[in-house]
C-alpha cells in the first residue's frame, strides 16, 4: 500500500468524521496521520506494519493504525466504506460546491435539516441560511455562487434537480403571451439519471416571429447571457448558472421539434433513416414530403408517417427501439399505477425516521396494498442494524399495525448485509423468520472484480435470498459502481429465480437502466424499491418508474407491480428451489 493512497482515505475518514459532526480531536487525529504517512519516505507501508515500525510513528494512534493495517491486507478501508454508507447522499453532493467544505455542511445540515442540494439551494434563497448562526446574507450569497460555478462549467445534476429547474423555467417561458404551451425536451424528457442543461419547446401563436419571443425571453429577469441572440433557439444562462436550450417554433413546426430534441442524436438519425427511405425528409421543425411540407400534429402521427409505431420518450437512445417500432414489438411500458406496494423502506428500528405505523399510513394514501420494512442488518451496526432481540420487537409491532389496521399489509423484511466473504448476515433460523430477504453489499467495495463478483454470486446460493439490493452500490456523481460482473449476476439471478433490484433513491438509480433490458430477456424479475428513509422519501419510487421505463420493463416485469400474495409466492418458491 502506497503513503499517498493511504493517506488519501485518512483525510477522507477524517473529512466524513468532520461532516457528520463527530468530535474534533477524533477527526484532527485522522488528518495528523494523513500528514505522518505522507512524510514517510517509502513506496510501500506495508513491511512498516509488519515489521511493528509504524506504530512508533509520531501522529499514528491506534485507531489510525487500524485503517492502516485494513488497507494493507485488504486493500480497502471497512471503516471508510461504513462512514460512507451511513453519510447522506445529498451531504457527499454538496461537498462538490465550491467553498462549502465539511464543518458548514453539518451545521447547516443539522441547523436547517437540509440533506440535498436542491434543499441547500432553496435554503440559501428563502433566507433561512442567512439565518443560521455563524453564517449571514454574505456566506448565503457566496453558497449561491458555488451553486451557480458548478452549473457553469458543465457539472451535471440528478434527475429530480433537473426537473425541479425545468418546472421552474417551464413556468418562465409560458407566463410570455405569445407562448401557447412549453414542453420539457432533450435528456430530462428521456428521464436520463443526470442532466447537464434544461431543453424547453416553446410553441408561439401563429403569426407570431418565434425569433422575437425567443429575444424577449433572452432578456427576462435573471437572464445573465445569451447565445444564438436573433434565432428562434438560443442558449440563455441564468444568473444561478442554469443554461437553458430554447426553441421556440410556430404551431406547425411544434411536433417535428420536440421529436428532434427529445431524442439521442442516434435515435434521431436512426429515424431520419427510415423516413429517407419512405420519401420524407425530417428536418429541423418540419417533415417534407412528395408533396411538400407535411402536416404533423404530434409525435404519434411523426412515427405513424415514418412507418413506426409511437416510441416513449425514455426509450428513445438509438438502441433497437426504432428497428422494433418497425416491427411493431415494442413493449408496454410500466406506469405508476402499476405498482402495488414496496419492499425496500426502513424504519426507526434502524437508521428510519418515521415509525412503521406511519410508514403504513404513507403507503395507503398513495393507494398501495402492502409494505415492506426492511431494516439494516446486525452487521451494519452503524446503521443501527437489528440483533435478534430488536426483531422480535419489531415483529410483534408489525404485528399489532396490521391488526390495527386493514387496508395496508404490512411484510417482515430484512435488508441483510452480504459479508466480504459472500455469506448472507443472519443464521438460517433467523433468516426464517422474515417473509422475504433483501440482500446488499455495504462494505468493502473496493475489491476487485473477480472477488466481487465471487461475492455476490455466493451470496445468490442462499435461498433466503429474496432480492439483491443496488447491485452496482453506486451512488451517482459521488461514488463509481464496484467492479463486477453484472452479466454474470444477471444470469445467476435467472437461474436461482432471484429478484434484482431498481434502487428508486435518485442518488443510486441503481441497477443502471442499460442493464435492465439484460435482465428483462432473462426473465429475471425487477423490484422498484423507494430505500425509504421517511415517508416522503417513499416518493423515490416514481424516478424507480421512470428508470424502469428507459430498461424496456413493463408491468410483468416488476415484482412490486404483483400483488402481495404473489410476492409472498415468489419469495416462497426461492427458498423451494433450494
Amino acid at each position: 500500500m502506497d503513503p499517498r493512497t493511504a493517506a488519501h482515505v485518512l483525510t477522507q475518514i477524517g473529512a466524513l468524521m468532520e461532516l457528520r459532526g463527530e468530535n474534533q480531536f477524533k477527526t484532527r487525529a485522522y488528518q495528523s496521520a494523513a500528514r505522518a504517512v505522507l512524510a514517510i519516505e517509502t513506496d510501500d507501508i506495508g513491511p512498516l506494519l509488519h515489521a511493528g515500525a509504524l506504530e512508533k510513528v509520531a501522529g499514528i494512534g491506534p485507531a489510525t493504525l487500524s485503517v492502516l493495517r485494513d488497507l494493507v491486507e485488504t486493500g480497502d478501508s471497512e471503516h471508510l466504506d461504513r462512514l460512507r454508507e451511513d453519510t447522506p447522499e445529498g451531504l457527499l453532493e454538496m461537498l462538490r460546491v465550491p467553498g462549502l467544505g465539511t464543518s458548514k455542511i453539518h451545521q447547516i445540515h443539522t441547523g436547517l435539516g437540509v440533506d440535498t442540494l436542491q434543499e441547500l439551494e432553496a435554503a440559501a434563497r428563502d433566507g433561512r441560511l442567512a439565518r443560521l448562526a455563524k453564517f449571514g446574507p454574505r456566506t448565503a450569497e457566496k453558497i449561491l455562487k458555488g451553486i451557480a460555478f458548478l452549473r457553469e462549467t458543465g457539472a451535471y445534476v440528478l434527475y429530480p434537480h433537473a426537473a425541479a429547474e425545468g418546472r421552474r423555467l417551464i413556468g418562465m417561458v409560458a407566463a410570455h403571451p405569445d407562448v401557447i404551451r412549453a414542453t420539457i425536451s432533450g435528456d430530462l424528457r428521456r428521464r436520463r439519471e443526470v442532466v447537464r442543461e434544461i431543453v424547453v419547446v416553446a410553441e408561439c401563436r401563429d403569426g407570431v416571429a418565434p425569433a422575437a419571443v425567443a429575444a424577449q425571453l433572452g432578456r427576462a429577469p435573471g437572464v445573465r447571457d445569451v447565445t444564438g441572440g436573433g434565432s428562434p433557439s438560443p442558449r440563455i444562462r441564468l444568473v444561478d448558472g442554469t443554461l437553458l436550450d430554447l426553441h421556440c417554433v410556430t404551431p406547425a413546426e411544434y411536433a417535428v421539434a420536440l421529436w428532434r430534441t427529445t431524442g439521442s442524436p442516434e435515435h434521431v438519425a436512426a429515424v431520419s433513416d427510415v423516413a429517407a427511405a419512405r420519401g420524407i425528409a425530417l428536418g429541423e421543425v418540419c417533415a417534407v414530403g412528395a408533396e411538400g411540407i407535411m402536416r404533423i400534429d404530434n409525435e404519434e402521427a411523426l412515427y405513424a408517417a415514418c412507418g413506426l409505431a409511437y416510441i416513449a420518450p425514455e426509450l428513445r437512445e438509438g438502441l433497437g427501439e426504432v428497428e422494433s417500432a418497425a416491427q411493431h414489438v415494442l413493449p408496454s411500458l410500466i406506469e405508476n399505477g402499476d405498482i402495488q406496494g414496496v419492499l425496500h423502506c426502513h424504519s426507526q428500528y434502524s437508521d428510519g425516521a418515521s415509525t412503521i405505523a406511519e410508514m403504513a399510513e404513507a403507503a395507503r394514501t398513495r393507494g398501495w396494498k402492502y409494505l415492506g420494512i426492511s431494516d439494516h442488518s446486525q452487521s451494519a451496526f452503524y446503521a443501527g442494524g437489528l440483533n435478534r432481540e430488536a426483531i422480535l420487537r419489531q415483529h410483534e409491532e408489525i404485528d399489532r399495525v396490521n391488526a390495527a389496521q386493514g387496508n395496508v399489509r404490512v411484510l417482515k423484511g430484512i435488508e441483510a448485509d452480504i459479508l466480504p466473504c459472500g455469506r448472507v448476515d443472519y443464521d438460517e433460523a433467523t433468516l426464517d423468520s422474515f417473509d422475504y430477504v433483501i440482500g446488499s453489499v455495504h462494505s468493502r467495495f473496493g475489491m476487485g472484480g473477480t472477488q466481487m463478483t465471487e461475492r455476490v454470486l455466493k451470496a445468490l446460493d442462499d435461498p433466503h435470498l429474496t432480492i439483491l439490493g443496488h447491485p452496482t452500490g453506486r451512488l451517482l456523481l459521488t461514488r463509481e459502481a464496484y467492479a463486477l460482473d453484472v452479466e454474470a449476476v444477471i444470469e445467476k439471478a435467472a437461474d436461482k429465480g432471484i429478484a434484482i433490484e431498481l434502487n428508486a433513491d435518485p442518488h443510486r438509480l441503481d441497477l443502471d437502466w442499460r442493464y435492465l433490458r439484460k435482465a428483462k430477456e432473462r426473465g429475471v424479475a425487477v423490484e422498484i424499491g423507494p430505500d425509504a428513509h421517511s415517508t416522503h422519501s417513499l416518493d423515490n419510487v416514481d424516478f424507480g418508474v421512470g428508470i424502469a421505463r428507459k430498461g424496456w420493463l413493463g408491468r410483468e416485469d416488476v415484482l412490486n407491480a404483483r400483488d402481495v400474495d404473489e410476492v409472498l409466492a415468489f419469495a416462497a418458491r426461492r427458498r423451494a428451489r433450494s
